[in-house]
C-alpha cells in the first residue's frame, strides 16, 4: 500500500502534465471505441446464427427486388406444397414494399430533404419482426408500451405514418400533421398521409412506416381511374422475411421455396439476413479494412508515443530522485515497476473514464452515433467498450513506458552525484 501511495503522489506532483497525458489518452481511446463499436456491430450483424434465424426472400436476378404481390401469401408460409413441408407461422413472416415520394409536386423544385421513403408493411409486424424493435420490450418496457399504442393507432388509421424522429424533423412535421406525398417510384399514385406516431429512438430514426394495404388500395384506384394496371402493379413486393427456429429448418424452407415452380417467373432466392447484409456491405469492405488494420493501430501507436513522451520527460527530471532512492535501498526493479505503475495508472484510469463517458453520452444522450453505413443510420456503444477502454489505455501505457522505465532503472548513482558535485 505504501508503494501504491508513492505512485499516486508521484503522479500528483506534476498535475498539469498528468492531466494533459490523461486527456490525450481519453481522446484517443474515444476514437478507438467509436471505430471498434461500428466494426463490432457490423460483425455481429453479418455473423450466422444457429437459432431464431431470419431468412430473406428476394428476386434472384434483379436488384432492387421486384416480385409480384401474388407471391406474398405462399412465400409468407414458406412455400409449402406437400403434406410434410414446413409451414412458417403467421407471426413469423413479414412482407416489405417500398413507397417513395416528395412533399413537392414539381420534380424541378424538389429538395432531397423533403423526400419520404416508406416501408409498406403490416403494422402489427413492425414490432415483432423488425430488428432492434422485436426485443424492445426487454430493453425498454416503457418505450415498448408507448410504441404498442402507436401501432394500434396506425391499425385504426389506414393512411397513418410512423416516422423516425430525424426524418420527422427534416420533413418539418409533427405527430398529427396531414400532408400529401407525390410519388417518385409509383408515378401517378399520390397519397394523403397522417403522422400517427414516432419510432422509438435508435436504429430507425430516419425511417418511415406505412400500411401495405394503403399502397395496394392506391394501385387499385389507379386501375379504376385509368382502365389499366399500373406499370409496377406486378412488381410491388420487395422482399419477404421469414423467422425459423434453426439452421436445418432454414435449409428445408429454402429448398421448398427455390424448388417451387410457382416462384419461377421471376425466380427468387433465399438467404439468411446475415448473409444478405454481408453481401450488401461488400461495397464498404475496403473502408472497414482500413478502419480495422490502419486507423485503429495508428491511433494505438500515437497513444503509446504520447505516453512515452510524457513519461520520458518525467524520468529525465527525476534522475536525482531515482539515485537517492537507490541509496535508500530501492532496487532497480522497484524503480522500474514504480515508473510502469505510474504510466499504467494513468492509462487504465483514463481509458476506463473515456470509455464509460463515451458509452453514456452516445447511448443515452446522442441516442447512437449518426454514421450511416448502408441501411444502418446509427450505431451504439456496446457495454464491452468499458473493458476495451481499459485494455487500450493499459496496453498503450505499458508499451509507451517500457523504455523510460528501463532508463530510470539503469540510473547510476555515481554518475548523478558526480554531476551535482
Amino acid at each position: 500500500m505504501k508503494y501504491l501511495s508513492l505512485i499516486f503522489r508521484n503522479i500528483s506532483r506534476n498535475r498539469v502534465r498528468s492531466i494533459l497525458t490523461a486527456l490525450g489518452t481519453m481522446v484517443l481511446v474515444l476514437v478507438v471505441t467509436l471505430v471498434w463499436s461500428v466494426l463490432d456491430f457490423l460483425q455481429k450483424a453479418t455473423s450466422e446464427k444457429n437459432a431464431n434465424i431470419k431468412a430473406i426472400v428476394t428476386e434472384k436476378w434483379q436488384f432492387p427486388s421486384q416480385m409480384p404481390f401474388s407471391y406474398a401469401g405462399p412465400l409468407s408460409e414458406g412455400g409449402p406444397r406437400e403434406k410434410g413441408d414446413y409451414r412458417v407461422k403467421p407471426d413469423d413472416s413479414m412482407t416489405w414494399q417500398f413507397y417513395g415520394g416528395s412533399l413537392v409536386q414539381d420534380p424541378k423544385q424538389r429538395n432531397p430533404l423533403e423526400n419520404l421513403f416508406a416501408f409498406a408493411m403490416e403494422p402489427r409486424k413492425i414490432m415483432t419482426m423488425m430488428d432492434d424493435l422485436d426485443d424492445l420490450p426487454k430493453r425498454d418496457p416503457k418505450a415498448a408500451e408507448e410504441f404498442k399504442k402507436v401501432i394500434e393507432k396506425m391499425e385504426q388509421t389506414k393512411n397513418g405514418l410512423i416516422v423516425g424522429k430525424d426524418r420527422l424533423k427534416l420533413l418539418n412535421k409533427t405527430v398529427g400533421d396531414k400532408f400529401k406525398i407525390y410519388s417518385i417510384n409509383y408515378k401517378g399514385i399520390d397519397l394523403d398521409f397522417e403522422v400517427v406516431g414516432v419510432v422509438p429512438p435508435g436504429r430507425y430514426d430516419g425511417s418511415v412506416f406505412m400500411r401495405r394495404d394503403y399502397l395496394l388500395d392506391g394501385l387499385d384506384q389507379y386501375e379504376r381511374n385509368n382502365k389499366k394496371k399500373h406499370p409496377l402493379a406486378e412488381k410491388t413486393l420487395g422482399l419477404v422475411w421469414l423467422r425459423v427456429p434453426d439452421q436445418p429448418t432454414f435449409q428445408k424452407v429454402a429448398k421448398q421455396i427455390t424448388t417451387n415452380p410457382a416462384f419461377s417467373s421471376p425466380a427468387v432466392k433465399v438467404e439468411t439476413s446475415s448473409s444478405g447484409i454481408g453481401a450488401f456491405l461488400d461495397a464498404y469492405r475496403d473502408l472497414f479494412w482500413g478502419m480495422r488494420y490502419l486507423l485503429a493501430p495508428a491511433i494505438w501507436v500515437t497513444l503509446s508515443l504520447v505516453i512515452s513522451n510524457a513519461i520520458s520527460i518525467s524520468v529525465r527530471e527525476r534522475r536525482l530522485e531515482f539515485a537517492v532512492l537507490k541509496v535508500l535501498g530501492f532496487r532497480p526493479g522497484h524503480i522500474l515497476w514504480m515508473v510502469l505503475g505510474e504510466a499504467l495508472l494513468l492509462g487504465l484510469s483514463a481509458g476506463l473514464l473515456s470509455a464509460g463517458a463515451t458509452w453514456y453520452f452516445v447511448n443515452k444522450v446522442m441516442i447512437g452515433i449518426k454514421f450511416p453505413i448502408a441501411f444502418f443510420p446509427a450505431f451504439f456503444i456496446p457495454i464491452d467498450a468499458l473493458w476495451w477502454g481499459v485494455m487500450v489505455g493499459g496496453v498503450a501505457a505499458l508499451a509507451g513506458s517500457l523504455l523510460p522505465a528501463w532508463s530510470a532503472r539503469t540510473v547510476k548513482v555515481s554518475d548523478v552525484f558526480a554531476k551535482i558535485a
